[in-house]
C-alpha cells in the first residue's frame, strides 16, 4: 500500500513547477501502478497550450474556473469544480484559468516525473524501469 500526504510533498522532487503552472506528483511510474496521480496548480490567467502525442491523461477540476478548446474541433468548454475531461485521442488543446485551476490530474502511461513539456506542449516518452 503507498500512502503519500499531500503536504510532506512539498520542498521535494516530486513538486515541479514553471511561472504558470506547479504541479505535485502523488504517484510516478517507479511507484509501479502504471499510471501517475498529480495535483496541478494553473495560475489565475494562465494559458497552456498541450499536446500529449505519447500520454493519454483524465483531469478532475477540484477548485477554479476557466476554459478548454479542443483544437481539432474548435469547440470550447467551461471547467469547474466536478468537470471532468479526459484526452483520449491525444488532443492538442489550450487550457485557460480564468481563476487559480486546482486539477487532481492522471497520466497513463505514467511520468517519471524528469519530463518537461516540449515545444509542441508534449511529453516525450521516457523509458521507465
Amino acid at each position: 500500500m503507498i500512502v503519500r500526504d499531500f503536504n510532506d510533498l512539498q520542498g521535494t522532487d516530486r513538486v515541479v513547477s514553471d511561472a504558470e503552472w506547479t504541479s505535485v506528483r502523488m504517484l510516478l511510474a517507479d511507484d509501479g501502478m502504471g499510471f501517475s496521480f498529480h495535483i496541478t496548480f494553473l495560475n489565475e490567467g494562465s494559458e497552456h497550450t498541450f499536446e500529449y502525442k505519447n500520454h493519454f491523461e483524465s483531469v478532475y477540476c477540484m477548485s477554479g474556473k476557466g476554459t478548454i478548446t479542443d483544437h481539432a474541433t474548435g469547440e470550447t468548454h467551461q471547467i469547474r469544480p466536478g468537470v471532468m475531461y479526459a484526452l483520449n485521442e491525444h488532443d492538442r488543446h489550450t487550457l485557460r484559468a480564468e481563476e487559480e485551476l486546482v486539477m487532481a490530474c492522471v497520466f497513463n502511461p505514467p511520468v517519471t516525473g524528469r519530463e518537461v513539456h516540449r515545444e509542441d506542449g508534449s511529453y516525450a516518452l521516457e523509458e521507465t524501469s
